[in-house]
């Protein structure tokens, strides 16, 4: 067990993070803060300490140096089972930091604004929170380090639970997290300026790359296996990885696996209303139409028995027309995706008794255009 006497709270995103620090006050925890977050526990009448109290410099360089400062990092790599290195944070007054919870400035959200600017970008690189995760995981057995509103309250529980404790179990957790955090984040930020500054490299020396697990899969290839999807940050492209499910039960890898065959064959299509069906990775039926109702008609009839538990995806809103010939006899689909879907279509696509309720829609958004961006 180590107890938590001083928490260090510094986030960017906000969320959960009263709640949190109003717990660890009640604890009787004493809380040192920076910034926009010392002010926002000031202000809801949560007792903090100010990280220029602490340090005895000011935060400096519009905010860019604030927290790089030995009684910030001394307070989290002391090791407390080596009496010289109590010895020396106490001869410098170097007070122990067993708590940090810190989430890093937006980079990906300030990237993907479509009006970002280079230098937008460049302050967006956080530099003093990465370091700070880094020292408190390095120092997992005495300090707690989170990076994730999820954890809050279970790690409140523990405390509670443990007279103001945490495990060794849970500060290992936190702390092989805490580092995945910051691998992903620098990946980012070394592909972003790649991009940016070397965009005639394709093939860089280092190849970093840093996914997000999106969502756990229903089962693997096959149903005996588990699996889980990933998805790339920095992605705007309409996409499986940037869909969203409105409706059904959860996808398997194949489902994955012929959702994304289907809307990258029918972003090829933009000229007219098109719909594509696949099954087991083959095409069954690509068609184009007046309409996606037509359409849909058109690639069914291609291989109409193939067709029969397949994936559908065409690349326009699907409005009920479409939706009643798609729910109609002899037709049975585990899943369509499309860039929406109308308000009178869900009803029919989502209420039928035969296999309505399983159905699973996923909307990407408009893909009109796509294919010259592409290009």
């Amino acid at each position: 067990m180590a107890k938590v006497v001083r928490a260090l709270i510094s986030v960017s995103d906000k969320t959960g993070v009263l709640e949190f620090a109003r717990g660890l006050y009640d604890l009787g925890v004493e809380l040192i803060s920076t910034g926009g977050t010392a002010k926002l526990l000031h202000d809801a009448g949560i007792p903090v300490r100010g990280i220029s109290d602490l340090t005895g410099f000011p935060e400096m360089l519009d905010g860019r140096v604030k927290t790089l400062h030995p009684k910030v990092h001394g307070g989290l790599l002391a090791r407390r089972d080596l009496p010289e290195h109590m010895e020396t944070i106490a001869a410098h007054e170097i007070l122990p930091i067993d708590l940090l919870c810190v989430n890093l400035y937006p980079f990906a959200a300030t990237v993907a604004r479509p009006e970002v600017t280079l230098e937008d970008a460049i302050e967006n690189i956080d530099i003093g929170g990465p370091a700070m995760v880094r020292s408190a995981s390095k120092n997992h057995d005495a300090v707690t380090v989170l990076t994730r509103a999820a954890d809050y309250m279970v790690v409140l529980d523990e405390l509670r639970t443990n007279g103001g404790a945490t495990t060794l179990a849970t500060r290992r957790r936190l702390a092989a997290a805490a580092f995945a955090h910051t691998a992903r984040y620098d990946s980012m930020i070394a592909g972003y300026l790649s991009a940016q500054f070397t965009p005639e490299e394709p093939y860089v020396q280092e190849l970093t790359v840093g996914f997000e697990r999106a969502f756990a899969c229903r089962y693997g290839e096959n149903p005996h296996q588990s699996a889980a999807f990933y998805k790339e940050p920095l992605v705007n492209e309409p996409c499986i990885g940037t869909s969203r499910q409105l409706h059904g039960k959860e996808l398997s890898f194949n489902n994955l696996f012929d959702l994304n065959a289907a809307l990258e064959t029918v972003k090829e299509f933009d000229e007219a209303p098109a719909a594509v069906i696949i099954k087991h990775a083959n095409p069954c039926g690509i068609a184009l139409g007046i309409d996606i109702a037509q359409a849909f008609e058109r690639a069914k009839a291609s291989d109409p028995v193939s067709a029969f538990g397949g994936i559908l995806a065409v690349n326009r809103r699907v409005d009920a027309s479409a939706a009643e010939l798609i729910t109609g006899r002899n037709t049975f689909f585990e899943a369509i995706v499309a860039p929406g879907f109308t308000a009178d279509a869900l009803p029919i696509l989502t209420g039928k008794k035969a296999w309505g309720a399983n159905l699973r829609l996923l909307e990407v958004g408009s893909l009109e255009g796509w294919r010259k961006l592409a290009a």
